[in-house]
């Protein structure tokens, strides 16, 4: 059962405000909502819904797998869910569900998959390592703004033939849609970044009509789903997914992952020493940073849990920033151990909605942790980080770090 109190109620996780008070132990709110209140009802507050919270790592793999009672189809973030619905729905893969989904997530893997994927792994291989280079030779950088902002960009940039000189400007639109760092942006110029975006792959889309390439988007407008051809529509709905969800959840984990590794020195060392696999250490990097806090669906047919009764057309989140720290699936969740294993973690998402560009990312993750093993002999973290704001995504937009080289990697031929 829910146990109501003022201390959980006083807490409005739909608020991105919220995320930022660093005076509020969110690690211990989770734990409480774990232990006491599994299915937590957040009250509604200053215009918005209110909506249920489930925090046990079991009941989120369970709505996850569950296409009966919940859909994605109404949203699946706060910010469309209580904003009434998402535009995309029935036609982008992230909200949309049933055959129409199996078949777009079909069309989607023709050039996701890890077999089609050799040849940009190895360019992410390529930008990865030179970026990193460059940087521990000057001796420091930010390291958010001048490598983990362009690998992700890059690659997603490559795969869907974004022109070089307009990749900053996609860039700076993806934040203020979704991660920014600034106070006065509010959720009116995110809705404007976010058209912006839009509007910047309609235009590709027409140029793509009149000359095909090879590229992502040429092959979503030669695609059809039983027979029909996507719309322009479609086809930048999905764009837009891809450059948020390519870009977004990889550059953040990134920054995470420098941070954390900077005031963890002893994980640091097991990784330089090759004490950890570094595809091992790339899943707890990804538990620990659990970049996307949540994801939602709406209850389509009346169900029940922990004797909680959830009824059509109520908003229910999932929090991944609160499964992936359950007692009750990992040992010491709160302890960063990169030789975790196994880690079974929910930053991709479970089920038929699981991340279709999970192992994209996983190949940044593992080529920069790579690079950093290969080219510096540890690294410290030398100013603040600045906090992005936000009630879906959580990590930070500035990392700066001062690099100490490793000579001996810096001969080898990429």
């Amino acid at each position: 059962m829910t146990v109501s109190t003022t201390a959980l109620d006083a807490v409005d996780l739909g608020d991105p405000g919220t995320f930022a008070d660093d005076a509020l132990d969110l690690d211990t709110h989770w734990r409480t909502l774990r232990d006491t209140a599994p299915v937590h009802w957040n009250p509604p507050a200053d215009g918005r819904k209110g909506f249920w919270v489930l925090s046990r790592y079991d009941d989120i793999m369970a709505v996850y797998r569950d296409d009966v009672n919940f859909t994605s189809e109404r949203g699946n973030v706060l910010v469309t869910l209580l904003g009434g619905g998402d535009a995309g729905a029935g036609r982008m893969l992230a909200v949309t569900d049933g055959h129409r989904h199996h078949e777009l997530r079909k069309i989607l893997h023709r050039v996701l998959s890890p077999r089609v994927l050799d040849e940009v792994a190895r360019a992410v291989r390529v930008n990865t390592r030179q970026l990193v280079r460059e940087a521990v030779g000057r001796g420091g950088c930010d390291f958010a703004e001048e490598i983990a902002s362009r690998i992700p960009m890059t690659t997603i940039s490559n795969l869907l033939g974004v022109p070089e000189e307009d990749r900053d400007h996609l860039l700076a639109q993806t934040k203020a849609a979704l991660s920014t760092d600034d106070d006065d942006i509010d959720e009116v110029d995110s809705e404007m970044a976010r058209n912006e975006i839009l509007m910047y792959f309609m235009d590709l889309v027409e140029e793509r009509r009149a000359a095909p390439g090879d590229d992502v988007i040429s092959m979503l407008i030669g695609s059809s789903v039983d027979g029909v051809p996507l719309s322009d529509e479609d086809v930048v709905l999905n764009c837009y997914s891809l450059i948020i969800g390519g870009d977004e959840t990889s550059r953040l984990t990134m920054i995470d992952c420098v941070r954390t590794l900077a005031a963890m020195p002893e994980q640091w060392r097991r990784l330089k020493r090759g004490e950890v696999a570094v595809d091992t250490a790339v899943d707890e990097v990804l538990r620990w940073a659990s970049p996307t806090m949540h994801f939602g669906r709406s209850v389509v047919r009346e169900t029940e849990l922990h004797g909680v009764r959830l009824r059509p057309g109520e908003i229910v989140t999932l929090w991944h920033a609160s499964g992936n720290r359950d007692e009750r699936v990992f040992e010491r969740p709160g302890a960063f151990d990169l030789g975790r294993t196994p880690n079974k973690h929910l930053a991709f998402g479970y089920g038929p909605h699981f991340c279709v560009g999970s192992y994209l990312a996983k190949v940044e993750i593992a080529e920069l942790l790579t690079a950093l093993r290969d080219f510096t002999t540890g690294f410290e973290q030398t100013a603040e980080s600045l906090p992005i704001r936000s009630n879906f995504l959580t990590g930070f937009s500035t990392l700066p770090v001062r690099f100490r080289p490793d000579h001996s990697g810096w001969k080898e031929v990429d």
